[in-house]
């Protein structure tokens, strides 16, 4: 079997083009030279990003925005069951998360997560 050759697709759409449309052709002869503003440009600078200790964090800001963000890895049934008490509860993945978090913390004789946000400010 023989392929059919190939088909320039750019020239076939530049030929249906109508030449109003077309970009000006560069010219060859007689090209004029621009020389660049006497006056720079304005440059924009950026400011370094400042640190703000946590205890004078703004209030306004998000769980996201304040908070570390933690990775956890589960075996899939022990996914599947946390996602099945979260549907069973009508709530999230997240404050079931905290709810152990805050056990784990009350087990092993430490404030809970209210009381060490609350001391953070």
């Amino acid at each position: 079997m023989s392929r059919p050759p190939k088909t320039n697709f750019m020239a076939l759409i530049a030929d249906e083009v109508a030449p109003a449309a077309r970009p000006p052709e560069p010219e060859t002869a007689d090209t004029t030279v621009t020389t660049p503003p006497s006056e720079p440009e304005s440059v924009v600078t950026l400011k370094p990003r400042e640190r703000v200790a946590p205890s004078r964090r703004p209030v306004g800001q998000t769980l996201k925005e304040r908070a570390h963000q933690l990775s956890i890895y589960l075996e899939p049934p022990v996914y599947d069951r946390l996602r099945d008490i979260a549907h069973e509860e009508r709530t999230k993945l997240h404050p079931l998360i905290l709810e152990a978090i805050d056990l784990l913390l009350k087990k092993r004789g430490s404030p809970s997560i209210r009381e060490l946000t609350r001391k953070a400010g």
